[in-house]
């Protein structure tokens, strides 16, 4: 199962990668949301997938009992997913904003100085 979110892992990121490199403002946009996941499936991926076990700790134990999946990676992807969502929507304004000020979504025509001549 490691392996295979590894590959979707590595797809996500090269393929956000690839969608930033463009000059259109929502192709880099939607990188930035690939991106951002691949990320999140690569610590979730990190923090092990195992159902064997729950990670409490047992009386007189110091560490848990068997293999676990770590719930703090899980915690995290969590908090990254909501403050990745509203970067995202702020993103989205501001570039719908600046795509109907300047009339143009490539990033190379939105040039203020050109502009305002």
């Amino acid at each position: 199962m490691e392996l295979l979110l590894s590959l979707i892992t590595g797809i996500l990121v090269a393929a956000g990668i690839y969608l930033m490199l463009d000059r259109h403002v929502l192709r880099i946009l939607f990188g930035f949301i690939l991106l951002s996941n691949g990320v999140n499936m690569a610590i979730l991926t990190a923090g092990r997938l195992s159902k064997a076990g729950l990670p409490i700790v047992p009386s007189g134990s110091l560490t848990p009992l068997g293999p676990y999946a770590n719930p703090l990676s899980q915690a995290l992807i969590l908090t990254a997913i909501v403050i990745g969502f509203g970067v995202l929507i702020f993103c989205l304004s501001l570039a719908y904003r600046a795509a109907r000020d300047l009339k143009s979504a490539d990033a190379d025509d939105m040039n203020l100085s050109e502009k305002e001549e």
